[in-house]
């Protein structure tokens, strides 16, 4: 059974943007970073204000292996990302991977 057009429930401008931004999380192009982003992505996206969401779009600017790179703690984020949101990241990515 189909929903006409005319009932089809529709998303807030906030839920598309984080669904999007979820989206991308799991498709970065290099399969380390879809892992932390998009497990972040998946338990906290619903989580962040709007100022940690204006943060993740900015990173998904940022090159992948800079990504993982500074996650993972391998390397310190420059100081434009070095932000409330890559603290969430690194906590997370430290908490949930053994």
């Amino acid at each position: 059974m189909t929903v006409p057009p005319d009932q089809t429930p529709s998303l807030s401008a906030d839920e598309t943007r984080r669904k999007r931004l979820r989206f991308r999380c799991w498709h970065r192009g290099i399969k380390e970073t879809d892992l932390l982003l998009g497990r972040f992505a998946d338990a906290r996206i619903f989580e962040l204000d709007p100022k940690r969401l204006d943060e993740l779009e900015a990173l998904m600017e940022a090159q992948d292996w800079d990504i993982y790179a500074w996650v993972s703690r391998g390397t310190p984020p420059p100081p434009e990302f070095d932000t409330k949101l890559m603290q969430m990241l690194q906590d997370f990515t430290r908490d949930t991977v053994a």
